[in-house]
């Protein structure tokens, strides 16, 4: 009797973190308009690593619940 071992089928994990290029298409906004929405200077939250810097979905989401309450 032989047995076949099958690997485990490879799920991605969502993306907790966006680029700027992606959290910016996200936003539907160019690169340069998040920058000036960017903490310090506007109200989205990053996250820096090292010189890298990062924006969760949550912190988009947060702008986006935000201007659409003004």
């Amino acid at each position: 009797m032989t047995t076949t071992l099958t690997p485990p089928e490879r799920t991605e994990s969502p993306k907790l973190l966006l680029t700027p290029r992606e959290a910016a298409e996200t936003l539907s906004v160019c690169e340069k308009s998040l920058w000036s929405l960017t903490a310090p200077r506007g109200p989205i939250k990053c996250v820096r690593l090292g010189r890298s810097v990062r924006y969760s979905i949550e912190a988009l989401r947060e702008f986006i619940n935000q201007q659409s309450q003004v």
